[in-house]
């Protein structure tokens, strides 16, 4: 078997798990709490199962960024209903991920207008095999998907805030956006963030390490010690959490960098344990250690090559 292949299929096998977990996860919708946080200014943040929803509620309707699973959609519904009696007039999603995008279609046929960034209406539309998650992803139709689709970035004034969209290139995916509330001082990071635990990078969607790295470095220069922080998945956070975040992406991301240069081969970076001191902390959680190891890798070894793929095409 090729090498690249070979690696692939590592890949597939350790995130399918994840995926797996997700999908188990969400169908029990029976078994899920939706709670929420009021974060000030009529925003709250929802969690279940799945991504984190940021919500704005006021007399000009509700504003949802993602939607978890299909399943979750009814107890969703509850309990925005407990918040206001506004319809949802917006869901804007962060990326493409299905624990993000699941509820597009009972929200899009009940009257809500789907917001995204191109690429993310591109992939959910050409559907396909996801190679890192080892998953066969029809494509998505009708309400489910986003009617409304921006480039660099998007604002909505609604319930006397700005809501500020903008696009990040080749980071989780190659169609993150993350959300900012600057009257609030509240951000939503979409899986740009994965708080206490090591991040999923798509490298099957056009994401890589340092295009983390540098998506949390502009995160970083919106917020301030006061920033409520949503995460894509995990606890509400702060800057703080969010710098030694950082920290961890970019140590990890110079030496896996200088490993793959250098010609090293899987197991041998394997071997090498570049995330070692992290493990501890960050290793237990959607992916354990080599598992993550590994997604890294290959999206490095991509990118080095010059191979890594975006919804456009190669690059």
């Amino acid at each position: 078997m090729p090498f690249r292949h070979l690696c692939q299929r590592w890949i597939a096998i350790a995130v399918a798990t994840w995926a797996v977990t997700l999908t188990s996860a969400g169908a029990q919708s029976g078994m899920v709490e939706i709670t929420s946080t009021d974060l000030g200014h009529g925003l709250h943040m929802l969690q279940g199962s799945g991504g984190n929803i940021g919500l704005s509620v006021g007399d000009d309707g509700v504003v949802m960024i993602d939607d978890q699973f299909a399943n979750l959609t009814p107890a969703i519904e509850a309990k925005v209903r407990q918040l206001s009696d506004q319809p949802i007039r917006f869901v804007l999603n962060t990326h493409w991920h299905h624990d993000h995008t699941g509820g597009n279609e009972n929200l899009g046929k009940a009257g809500a207008v789907i917001v995204a960034h191109h690429n993310v209406r591109k992939r959910m539309e050409a559907g396909g095999f996801m190679e890192a998650f080892k998953r066969e992803v029809a494509p998505a139709v009708g309400d489910a998907l986003p009617v409304v689709t921006f480039g660099h970035d998007i604002q909505f004034h609604l319930n006397g805030l700005t809501l500020d969209a903008r696009h990040i290139s080749h980071a989780h995916t190659d169609g993150d956006a993350y959300v900012y509330f600057p009257q609030a001082n509240v951000l939503h990071t979409g899986d740009l963030y994965f708080n206490g635990f090591y991040p999923v990078i798509d490298w099957g969607s056009g994401g890589h390490i340092d295009g983390m790295v540098q998506a949390v470095d502009k995160l970083l220069a919106i917020v301030d010690d006061n920033t409520k922080i949503i995460p894509g998945h995990g606890p509400l956070s702060n800057k703080a959490e969010l710098e030694t975040y950082r920290n961890m992406l970019a140590k990890v991301a110079q030496r896996m960098n200088a490993l793959v240069a250098d010609g090293n081969s899987l197991e041998q970076v394997k071997a090498a344990k570049p995330s070692a001191e992290f493990d501890a902390t960050w290793g237990n959680g959607f992916l354990k250690i080599e598992p993550w190891v590994e997604m890294v890798y290959q999206g490095v070894k991509l990118r080095q090559e010059g191979k890594f793929q975006s919804a456009e095409g190669s690059h």
